[in-house]
């Protein structure tokens, strides 16, 4: 077979997958192995050849990060219940002052908060954000949203154990510490670049608050003028990175409206902890129930998860609780990331210890520190919160599970179409077109499909197979696709809706605080990890 007709059949497969999930809502998960299966049988892979790489790449990928998403993902479901998030906010309050509050923001949320799932971190955060922004001084509110969102996205594809980190490195079969070192080398200065340019930019008189904010959302009001109109399909889509998709109280997707979520969301982080640096909350009504309110369009609503995180939050609030300090609240998951990282180190210096490498390996060392933490809550809350914080923790995971399995299921069906040794041919490894390559690719499937780790997770997949043939390093096209997936978060993000309605924002404010903002630290992000080429 050609190398044009595989390459054509590559893009119409891509292609494909775009278009059933924008233009016919079809599940992501559905669309995805749809254009697995086309590609395999056009490219000549055959009936059994096909249905091996699919079903092989699902399997890989899992075995590889399964593990590892769970254990996140039930760890930072422990510390939302126990209240971590709000009490870090006051702590940071207290040691950066209200000047330095987006730049330690930006940096929080994008390193030490990524175990937490992104819904509900951004419904607990967001609030406290919007507290605190009057404090700040000269255009708060606009600074503190553009460093909630740009912390926010960039987390999510740079810093382990953030879902599209960790799905990127098993796409890629990059070491996990090799992925949590130079993602926290790329995530810290590209966060604190990009808040530092907007803050300029919006103290420059790029802001009107006239046009650009307006009252918080109350009660039962929609998380943005179009939020029920939202696709519901790119909302599916997004679920894996938390842009959209959740899952109600019920366990079912999408059993609740944006605007339910949201309300519940303004009012949960009232009496959740020791906020006592934060100004009195202005307005907001008391959040319903999970699963309340009017259904989303489609399959996946983003109020399930919202909703549910606001019905819990309040349900910890009127819990008896015994405090604890922050370190040892997060100790357990900070000692398991250092683990993973001295074992990268000793592995990259050659140093050979059995007790280091066994601890060091990411399956282990975040099964300890998923440990740590339930003991701590536990003895902390009582078990009784453990117990919930581990149903939420499985509810929240599944999806992300399975949808970065499909995601292996292309990638592998890529590879073994043969698109590598074809791409190889006109890349050099001496140049940084192949990366900028993953940058645009992942760029432009994001601004169709809406979701940050979808959008790069195919993109890796698709020049994937360069990497062995060039002799570039999987981790750059990892970082690489992370970055181009972050450019142009826009109406089809759940984030953008949360993020607008939640901090008071008018749609026109929120484009220019997380559209312009997150696509400024996609930019910084790539100008970053270029130079990194010449020594990795």
């Amino acid at each position: 077979m050609s190398d044009t007709v595989i390459v054509v059949n590559t893009a119409v497969a891509v292609l494909a997958v775009v278009v059933l999930i924008v233009r016919f809502r079809l599940n992501p998960v559905v669309s995805l192995v749809i254009g697995a299966v086309y590609l395999g049988l056009t490219a000549g892979l055959g009936v059994t050849g096909t249905v091996d790489s699919v079903t092989g790449g699902f399997g890989d990928i899992l075995a590889d990060v399964g593990l590892l998403i769970a254990f996140g993902v039930l760890t930072g479901a422990m510390l939302h219940h126990a209240g971590a998030i709000e009490r870090l906010v006051s702590a940071l309050l207290r040691a950066c002052g209200p000047r330095g509050m987006p730049y330690a923001t930006a940096v929080t949320v994008s390193t030490a908060l990524q175990s937490i799932f992104v819904d509900v971190l951004l419904v607990i955060s967001a609030p406290l954000a919007r507290r605190i922004a009057p404090r700040i001084g000269d255009k708060g509110l606009p600074r503190m949203a553009t460093a909630l969102a740009i912390g926010l996205e960039c987390g999510i594809v740079f810093m382990v154990p953030g879902v599209g980190a960790v799905a990127l490195a098993g796409v890629l079969g990059v070491p996990l510490g090799q992925m949590l070192i130079l993602g926290l080398v790329v995530v810290v200065p590209t966060v604190l670049i990009a808040t530092g340019i907007m803050s300029v930019l919006l103290r420059r008189g790029w802001w009107d608050p006239a046009r650009d904010e307006q009252e918080p959302a109350g009660a039962g009001v929609p998380a943005g003028p179009q939020a029920g109109a939202l696709h519901a399909a790119g909302a599916d889509a997004a679920s894996i990175d938390g842009t959209a998709t959740g899952t109600s109280g019920a366990g079912s997707a999408g059993t609740g409206s944006a605007g339910t979520g949201t309300a519940g969301a303004d009012a949960a982080p009232r009496g959740a902890g020791p906020t006592g640096d934060l100004p009195p909350a202005g307005g907001g009504a008391p959040g319903r129930k999970a699963g309340e309110g009017t259904p989303a369009a489609g399959a996946g609503g983003a109020g399930g998860a919202v909703g549910s995180a606001a019905a819990v939050d309040t349900g910890v609030s009127r819990a008896a609780r015994r405090e604890l300090p922050l370190a040892l609240l997060f100790g357990p998951l900070l000692v398991g990331l250092l683990l993973i990282a001295a074992g990268a180190v000793l592995d990259a210096a050659g140093v050979t210890h059995p007790v280091i490498a066994f601890l060091g390996e990411p399956v282990i060392a975040l099964l300890l520190a998923l440990i740590g933490t339930t003991a701590v809550v536990g003895i902390a809350h009582g078990r009784e919160m453990v117990e919930t914080a581990v149903t939420d923790g499985f509810r929240e995971s599944g999806q992300i599970l399975i949808l970065t399995g499909v995601g292996g299921s292309l990638a592998t069906t890529i590879s073994d179409a043969g698109l590598g040794e074809i791409l190889g041919r006109f890349f050099s490894a001496s140049t940084a077109a192949p990366l900028l390559m993953v940058w645009l690719i992942a760029a432009v499937l994001h601004v169709a499909i809406g979701s940050v780790t979808i959008s790069a997770i195919t993109a890796a997949g698709v020049l994937a197979p360069v990497a062995p043939v060039i002799g570039l390093a999987p981790v750059l096209i990892a970082l690489a696709a992370g970055a181009g997936a972050l450019f142009a978060v826009h109406v089809t993000s759940n984030t953008f809706w949360l993020l607008q309605s939640l901090l008071g924002q008018s749609v026109r404010g929120t484009l220019k605080t997380c559209s312009v903002g997150v696509s400024i630290a996609s930019v910084v992000a790539i100008v970053v990890i270029l130079p990194l080429s010449l020594v990795v």
